[in-house]
C-alpha cells in the first residue's frame, strides 16, 4: 500500500450514463455534441456494454462521458434503468490505489460496494463507495490500468 496524500481522488474521471441503446447513444453524443469514440468494450462481469466518448479535443482528452447500456434487465444498469430512466448514474474519479484509497474511506466510516476491487473500462480496477454514504450519488473510484489512460 502506498502512501495517500491529503487528497484522495486525482481527478473528475468520468460521469457515468445509463441509456438503453449503446449505438444510438454513441450516435447521438457523435452528431449532437461533437465527442468522440475513445474505447467500447463488454464488461460482463459488470453486466454493460460500454462506451467512453471524450468531451473535447481528441488529441488532448481529458474528461470523458461514459455510455452503459445494460446487458440483461437483471444487471445493475439495467435496474438502474427501470428504476430511474435513462441519465446520470455515477460519478467516477481517478485514484492512484484503489486499495488504499478504499481503506482510508473505510476508515472514515463510508461503505464500498466490492471487498476488493473489480475489472472496470479497459482493464482498470474499480470499486464504489455506496451512494447512502455519498449524498445519494453512486461514486466508483478509477485505477487505471499502467498502459492505458482509459
Amino acid at each position: 500500500m502506498t502512501a495517500l496524500p491529503t487528497h484522495l481522488f486525482e481527478a473528475l474521471d468520468h460521469v457515468g450514463i445509463a441509456v438503453t441503446d449503446l449505438d444510438e447513444a454513441i450516435a447521438f453524443y457523435r452528431e449532437t455534441y461533437g465527442m468522440t469514440l475513445a474505447h467500447e468494450e463488454t464488461n460482463p462481469e459488470q453486466g454493460v456494454r460500454e462506451a467512453m466518448m471524450t468531451v473535447g479535443d481528441p488529441e488532448h482528452p481529458h474528461s470523458h462521458i461514459q455510455l452503459l447500456a445494460p446487458l440483461s434487465p437483471e444487471s445493475s444498469i439495467g435496474k438502474f434503468l427501470d428504476r430511474s430512466g435513462p441519465g446520470i448514474q455515477q460519478m467516477a474519479y481517478t485514484v492512484s490505489d484503489v486499495e488504499a484509497v478504499s481503506q482510508a474511506l473505510r476508515d472514515k466510516g463510508l461503505r464500498l460496494l466490492y471487498d476488493e476491487p473489480r475489472r472496470g473500462t479497459a482493464g482498470s480496477r474499480i470499486n464504489f463507495i455506496h451512494p447512502k454514504d455519498a449524498g445519494g450519488v453512486l461514486v466508483e473510484l478509477v485505477e487505471h490500468a499502467a498502459d492505458t489512460a482509459h
